[in-house]
């Protein structure tokens, strides 16, 4: 029987068919980040400080990985019972590593509020000193994104980023500059939405750390299952996967467990950009929980992971597709069409028998045709199964669920086409300027709603790219014809391909 489909952003298509750049600007005087919790969580004294970061990195074990780390997650309780956790995941990063910013996404433990707060107001200090912050990138999320923005009280008290910053300083030969980013709700939407803004950045020259700790206060022996349970979930670099562990966690009988997981947004976010690359192999460091430090109470503990996301050699270009996976794709949506249409069924496909290609993750759109005619199309930018399922899914979904449409029937199979369209990841871009009429698709957003063309919606028609961005924000976004001057702007790139009768 035909399920709901797991991806994640599913969108329907009307017609037939970015590393950002920063402009320099003049930021106001900066308003420093003073510590909050200096000789509380760590030591405020700054000779202190260090000896205790030395001692950490001395104990913490060297875990020696085949690729530039991009991504780090590590816990943010106090030294005393984190500090060799979060050590051994600075660790596995080389101290004379080089990276162009180090994005800090957390959860907020004292202010709720929905969007994401960057600080853009000035540096952060700690006994080591000023950690500086990229104003420039920090102020460019908060004037490109509706939901991102400045709000001081969710960064004057919050510990999960500061409690990094000591490690940055001191492991660091040359700390780059920081971009700080809490995290207001507990909300699947707003993780998208952050992920789709920071994917831009998302890249080589980066470090993105996630600062969470894991189950709060069950007891030693309930936090190294509950804890190994939602470790291998990350390790999986599925965001749904590991939303539905959470939430299987949470509902669990384990007594006193409170959350499986503090910062579960913050590690949302990450798996939303990190699961649309096909190079990175996420590795566990280390795992302990506060029971294992010297004064830790066995009874009632907080668990902490350290987990590292680098780069190997493995290329990321999964939308690029040979000839025969192209040809397999289209044989696969054939058949599954066939199959549900007529019997209700959708059939199984041995991944043995397919090339790698087809089972790494991408976006894609089914679209189907009767003649020139458009007779369904639904896809998804973000997929947490490998293509050649989210194929299976968007075929059905294209058939029966267009709402623009009655579901397909038994007597139409013979006259229907089936295009395919494999996507690029998502590029924010600042204008229309940077959009490629022919090449690019656009994907607009604005108070929520949202609204996409593909590229090939432009072909036989004489638009120009202001026409291309009107109809798209008038007929798909419902922001009216000048409503994408104010959206937030995404474009992607297609590999389109079908059945040979389509035109």
């Amino acid at each position: 029987m035909y399920k709901k489909s797991p991806a994640f952003v599913i969108l329907l298509c009307l017609y037939l068919p970015f590393a950002a750049q920063l402009e320099a600007q003049e930021l106001p005087p900066a308003v420093d980040r003073q510590p909050a919790v200096a000789g509380s969580f760590y030591p405020a004294d700054r000779e202190a400080l260090l000896a205790n970061l030395r001692q950490l990195f001395e104990e913490a074990p060297v875990v020696e990985l085949k690729g530039k780390v991009q991504q780090l997650l590590v816990p943010h309780a106090g030294y005393p019972y984190s500090g060799l956790v979060a050590a051994a995941g600075y660790k596995s990063i080389p101290g004379d590593a080089t990276y162009k910013n180090i994005f800090i996404i957390a959860s907020s433990h004292r202010e709720q509020y929905q969007g994401a707060s960057v600080y853009s107001v000035g540096n952060y200090l700690t006994p080591l000193g000023e950690a500086r912050v990229n104003r420039e990138i920090a102020t460019a999320l908060i004037e490109g994104n509706k939901n991102i923005f400045y709000y001081e009280r969710a960064h004057n008290r919050e510990h999960s980023i500061e409690i990094q910053v000591p490690f940055i300083q001191y492991h660091f030969e040359e700390p780059p500059p920081l971009v700080p980013i809490v995290i207001g709700s507990s909300s699947l939407s707003v993780a998208r939405d952050l992920a789709l803004a920071l994917l831009p950045y998302f890249n080589e020259e980066n470090l993105f750390i996630i600062s969470s700790d894991f189950s709060h206060y069950p007891s030693y022996r309930d936090a190294r299952y509950i804890d190994e349970l939602t470790g291998q979930s990350i390790l999986k670099n599925d965001p749904e996967h590991f939303y539905n562990t959470i939430k299987k966690n949470s509902s669990s009988s384990i007594p006193n467990l409170v959350t499986p997981c503090c910062s579960w947004n913050a590690i949302l976010t990450l798996l939303y950009m990190s699961q649309r690359r096909n190079d990175i192999q996420m590795t566990p460091i280390l795992y302990r929980n506060s029971g294992d430090a010297s004064i830790g109470d066995r009874d009632r503990v907080v668990g902490y992971w350290a987990i590292a996301g680098y780069r190997t050699e493995q290329a990321e270009d999964a939308f690029i597709l040979e000839e025969s996976g192209k040809e397999k794709l289209v044989e696969i949506a054939r058949t599954t069409l066939e199959s549900y249409i007529r019997y209700r069924e959708i059939p199984e496909v041995d991944p043995s028998q397919l090339p790698e290609s087809l089972k790494r993750t991408a976006g894609a759109f089914v679209s189907l045709y009767t003649g020139d005619r458009l007779r369904g199309c639904i896809g998804s930018f973000f997929s947490s199964i490998p293509l050649y399922q989210l194929i299976q899914e968007m075929t059905v979904a294209s058939a029966t669920r267009d709402q623009r449409f009655a579901p397909v029937e038994p007597s139409e199979l013979e006259y229907i086409q089936i295009e395919i369209s494999v996507l690029s990841p998502l590029q924010k871009i600042r204008g229309i300027e940077e959009f490629q009429l022919g090449k690019h698709g656009i994907y607009m957003t604005k108070n929520g709603r949202s609204g996409t063309f593909l590229p090939q919606v432009a072909s036989g028609r004489d638009w120009t790219a202001e026409t291309f961005f009107g109809h798209c924000a008038r007929d798909k976004a419902g922001i009216g014809w000048d409503g994408w001057k104010e959206a937030d702007l995404y474009v992607y790139e297609a590999v389109v391909f079908g059945e040979e009768h389509i035109k």
